[in-house]
């Protein structure tokens, strides 16, 4: 299983935009690579502006990874339902995305600086 999860440091400077907001800006993502689905970009919590963020009753199973918990992202013009989604106790093989979010690339801008 643990072949199956690839983590690694991304380089560079990252950011998530939407509404004309910046909801998050990190140096320090994670690039996660599951099988052959397309790469995920993993922001640390510190550096999300969770302010904007409210969790919602969504949650969804991941054999590889764990267990995550979604968040809708708010801005002063729209409300994106489950846009973020968090393993806040991910397994042994996803452990280096504890306490990181990703965010939906069909709702949210993702951008490397």
């Amino acid at each position: 299983m643990s072949n199956h999860i690839k983590i690694h440091k991304e380089t560079g400077k990252w950011v998530v935009r939407t509404g004309g907001a910046v909801i998050a800006e990190t140096s320090n993502a994670f690039e996660l690579i599951e099988g052959e689905k397309t790469p995920v970009i993993y922001f640390p919590r510190a550096d999300i502006a969770m302010a904007f963020l409210d969790q919602t009753e969504q949650f969804s199973h991941c054999p590889h990874k764990g267990d995550a918990r979604y968040f809708s992202i708010h801005t002063k013009s729209v409300v994106l339902e489950n846009s973020a989604w968090s393993y806040e106790d991910p397994s042994p093989a996803a452990a280096r995305i504890k306490n990181h979010l990703a965010f939906d690339p069909a709702q949210v801008a993702i951008e490397e600086l």
